[in-house]
Formats: structure tokens, C-alpha cells, sequence
């Protein structure tokens, strides 16, 4: 095991911020995220005829078991993208498909 050089102290989240980039999970953790803020901003309606989300690239794919309702979020993509963006606090999303 390493020394540390002196006294450095980190705050646990940094030391995970150091963990996922060295274990190169970044990707996996934005797909988690992802999803979770799927679920949070869009509600248990929304949810429950959602049957994946998943993050490719800078592209968000969601697929929908509803017609009716891939047509009304179509409406709002890029509110969607703004939100969720919003919620991630970052730029994950440039592009919404439903499907």
C-alpha cells in the first residue's frame, strides 16, 4: 500500500470520484444515474410503461410501451434534455430517442 505524502486529507467523495476514474466506471455510473433521474423526474406513470433507458453516447434512448405517450413526451425533448441535464449536473444528454 502507498503513502500518502504529509497530512492530505480527502473527502469521500472525492476518493469515489478517484475510484470510478481509475476503475474506468464512469460509464456505468452515468447509466445508473441516468436511469434514476428518469424515474425521479418523470413520475410512477411515466415509469411503468417505460421499459428501458438507457444512455448511448450522448444520446438518451428510452423505450415505451405506449404510442399515445411517445407521442406526448415527443412534444417535449428538449425540456427533457434540459431537466435531465439539470438533474445530472452535467451535460450527459444532447439527443432524446423514444421508441
Amino acid at each position: 500500500m502507498a503513502k500518502r505524502a504529509g497530512n492530505e486529507f480527502q473527502s469521500m467523495e472525492d476518493l469515489m470520484k478517484d475510484v470510478i476514474k481509475k476503475n474506468k466506471l464512469t460509464k456505468g455510473m452515468n447509466q445508473i444515474s441516468v436511469q434514476e433521474a428518469w424515474a425521479k423526474l418523470m413520475g410512477a406513470g411515466v415509469v411503468s410503461y417505460t421499459s428501458k433507458v438507457e444512455l448511448t453516447g450522448k444520446t438518451l434512448v428510452v423505450k415505451l410501451k405506449s404510442s399515445v405517450l411517445r407521442e406526448e413526451l415527443s412534444y417535449g425533448k428538449e425540456k427533457i434534455i434540459k431537466m435531465m441535464n439539470e438533474e445530472l449536473g452535467e451535460a450527459l444528454i444532447s439527443k432524446i430517442i423514444l421508441s
